[in-house]
């Protein structure tokens, strides 16, 4: 099981938590019915992208063997063999379609776009300049669009810029963290986009997605809409943890240089995760504080 668990790459599904910012930002947290529907569409998301994954390893087989890293994933490493993969894709695919019945056309259309997209981009818009981290951001922004479909309620429009700025950011900052892995390994030259790039580049890119970030979660926090729903202009100290955030991100890239992963740099940083949750709390607290109130008998 080990081999076909790794194919699967089930650390990964963290990003798929995006599909929850709707349910939260949208004051259905506590509301069991919702938080069925959001879990259900987070649970296709795994799937849909675990498949996406054993295509794109399929694709990058004879790439990934050259790499210092990814050389240990099943495909590359011959553990697990291309018939069997598409044989695990196949009854993913299956599963998919069987839990997307209980969904609306709205979300059954965003996963489909989001696996087509990404089925693109495994074998041809990952080796296009520019494209392949838009293409990646736009993946962030299905997940947010997803779940808002998924338990049928709006999303800001904010909140969706938001996400294009986190996802461009975080996509960015790993093609840096790749160019780094090449500079610094004498045998892999990496995917030739990487030729396109130049860490001066990504980083005037990452520093105009970290600003577009910052303060289009602030305008966020203060939007009409925002104020109007929540009741409070409170949101917008929580704003301080986004900056921590991206400020320790930064911090990170820099002395970790041959880190081409995001995911397992942000959940392997202890700091990181401590303002990641009291990000999460703060939210909670100041969105759902009338409801807090009534639960603790507090008039």
């Amino acid at each position: 099981m080990g081999p076909l668990i790794r194919l699967l790459r089930p650390e990964q599904w963290l990003k798929n938590f995006f599909l929850f910012a709707p349910l939260i930002f949208s004051k259905h947290l506590f509301q069991g019915a919702y938080l069925g529907l959001a879990a259900e569409a987070f649970l296709v998301f795994c799937l849909l992208s675990s498949t996406v994954y054993i295509f794109n390893d399929i694709a990058d087989r004879e790439l990934d063997k050259l790499h210092p890293t990814k050389r240990n994933r099943p495909i590359a490493a011959g553990t697990i063999s291309i018939p069997k993969a598409i044989g695990v894709a196949i009854v993913l695919l299956l599963v998919i379609a069987a839990l997307m019945t209980m969904q609306n056309p709205k979300f059954l259309f965003i996963a489909c776009l989001y696996f087509v997209m990404n089925i693109a981009y495994s074998f041809f818009l990952k080796n296009v300049i520019l494209v392949d981290v838009f293409v990646v951001a736009a993946g962030f922004m299905l997940r947010v669009l997803a779940g808002a479909f998924a338990i049928n309620v709006q999303v800001s429009e904010w909140l969706v810029l938001c996400t294009l700025f986190v996802s461009l950011f975080l996509s960015i900052s790993k093609r840096r963290g790749e160019l780094m892995l090449v500079r610094n390994s004498e045998n892999f030259q990496g995917r030739a986009v990487l030729r396109e790039y130049d860490v001066e580049f990504l980083d005037q890119m990452m520093t105009i997605a970290a600003s577009g970030m910052a303060i289009s979660y602030a305008l966020y926090t203060v939007a009409e809409r925002t104020i109007s729903v929540f009741g409070t202009s409170s949101l917008i100290f929580t704003t301080v943890f986004v900056l921590f955030g991206i400020f320790r991100y930064l911090h990170l890239m820099r002395t970790r240089k041959t880190e081409d992963n995001p995911t397992h740099m942000l959940t392997t940083d202890p700091v990181t995760l401590l303002n990641v949750a009291a990000w999460f709390m703060v939210c909670v607290f100041i969105i759902y504080f009338s409801e807090i109130k009534i639960w603790l008998g507090v008039r």
